[in-house]
């Protein structure tokens, strides 16, 4: 390559040399050497043009793609194939990747099987003890010392429902008088063991009879409720949700500080009659939460809204929604207000998020509702991963993740939602490897590729 460049450079500088020379005999010798000089310029310039295109076209963005894939597939998905033509021109590259990925594609089938025998017998010691609480007339929720949420079973579900929306790593202050509860647990921290105490709600219109108790084998403390004085039927359908990761969390540090595994997300996608935020209405909201790089089962928003107009059969087309389907439903602001009180305390994500986020905004404003909440957006991530050159469609990056979307599931709000979910889970392990730890360092990169979003609205 070097000796070819060092050929055709020469050989342009020759031919400019001839054509000044000629130049030269015609205008004087002055005229040609300066023609001379200029066409060797451009000569050259456009030598260095098409080798910046060739090295980019078969070196740079091989290299590129070749790294992020062998990203996911060591971080996220070991199934997934490289196509290891793309690197045809660099050597012995591509055989020692086909060995390597080979070798680790071995050992982690290995290790799938056994955390697969594992995850299933801990799903049904987890369904069994759901079951049994769901017996016992007493509902339980156990808090971290920070005060956030790290489980919740069926019955203090639709307790704690009647406040608040029931959400893992949320604050325990979503739902319990602040002062009323301090006051209980500065008891129980000075006396130990487990205190009573009469516990107004955080909207002041409940009042709870709680015995607040501590964990003697872990960092936290337990409410539990007694069901019975709620008049509640027991949730059996509803399976207990947990994370004790949430006792070791500092809640308090800024959000630019966090680490990206620590925060807590509310993804979301909504349906629409047509893709002019300003004119057009909301005609579904699906979104599920993820805690500590998990989606949080049993969290789920999946709401039809009613646009008050007919919609389209362009837009039916799309989401399979009609007019039928949305009779009777809520409207716009009021599943507005539903998701933002979902979304409380998460960062927001979205794949195309000033589309979405711009329905929102504008019932927000409308109802006095602030959605302040930090954002992720799913095609800045994929930029970030893969680079700002490759398609950024949810289609494309779930098929590079390897993220398999149901077609039954494809543009419904939930279905899209919970893929959206399934591509922050996956990024988050790729996004560490490459030193993007904290939710500041995320912010900072996908800031670069800005200008996407711009030109795919």
């Amino acid at each position: 390559m070097f000796a070819g460049l060092a050929a055709a450079g020469c050989a342009g500088v020759g031919g400019a040399l001839y054509a000044g020379y000629l130049r030269a005999s015609e205008a004087g010798p002055e005229a040609g050497f300066v023609f001379a000089g200029i066409l060797a310029l451009f000569i050259l310039a456009a030598i260095c043009t098409g080798v910046w295109l060739l090295f980019d076209e078969n070196v740079a963005k091989p290299i590129q793609r070749i790294s992020a894939a062998m990203r996911v597939k060591a971080h996220s998905d070991p199934g997934i194939s490289i196509d290891l033509e793309q690197a045809r021109y660099l050597g012995d590259l591509a055989p020692a990747i086909g060995a390597v990925t080979g070798r680790l594609a071995s050992v982690m089938e290995d290790a799938d099987q056994e955390v697969a025998a594992e995850t299933s017998r801990l799903a049904a010691e987890r369904a069994y003890l759901a079951l049994l609480l769901t017996e016992i007339p007493v509902a339980i929720v156990l808090v971290s010392p920070t005060h956030q949420i790290m489980l919740y079973d069926g019955q203090s579900a639709d307790i704690l429902g009647q406040v608040h929306v029931p959400r893992l790593s949320s604050s325990a202050f979503d739902y319990f008088n602040e002062g009323d509860l301090r006051a209980a647990y500065d008891r129980l921290s000075g006396h130990g063991g487990e205190v009573e105490a009469e516990v107004r709600g955080a909207r002041g219109n409940f009042s709870f009879r709680l015995k607040l108790k501590k964990l003697s084998q872990a960092s936290g403390y337990m409410i539990l409720i007694d069901s019975a004085e709620s008049k509640l039927a027991p949730a059996a359908g509803r399976p207990l949700i947990y994370d004790f990761d949430l006792s070791e969390h500092e809640s308090e540090r800024a959000i630019e500080d966090r680490k990206l595994r620590d925060l807590s997300f509310a993804v979301f996608d909504t349906e629409t009659t047509g893709l002019m935020p300003s004119k057009d209405e909301i005609v579904q909201i699906g979104a599920v939460r993820v805690v500590n790089g998990r989606v949080v089962v049993g969290e789920v928003m999946d709401q039809l809204v009613d646009p008050g107009r007919p919609i389209t059969p362009a837009s039916t087309k799309v989401h399979g929604i009609t007019d039928a389907m949305v009779a009777g439903a809520p409207d716009a602001p009021t599943v507005v207000a539903r998701f933002h009180e979902f979304a409380e305390g998460s960062v927001i994500v979205a794949h195309n998020a000033p589309f979405d986020m711009a329905f929102l905004k504008r019932h927000g404003q409308a109802t006095g509702l602030a959605f302040d909440h930090p954002i992720v957006d799913t095609v800045l991530l994929s930029a970030v991963v893969f680079g700002a050159t490759e398609d950024h469609s949810l289609d494309a990056v779930c098929a590079r993740l390897g993220v398999v979307i149901p077609p039954e599931d494809r543009h419904t709000a939930l279905g899209d939602a919970r893929v959206t979910a399934a591509v922050l889970c996956k990024s988050l392990p790729i996004l560490k490897s490459r030193g993007i730890d904290s939710f500041g360092d995320l912010v900072r990169e996908t800031r670069k590729h800005g200008r996407l979003l711009k030109d795919m609205n």
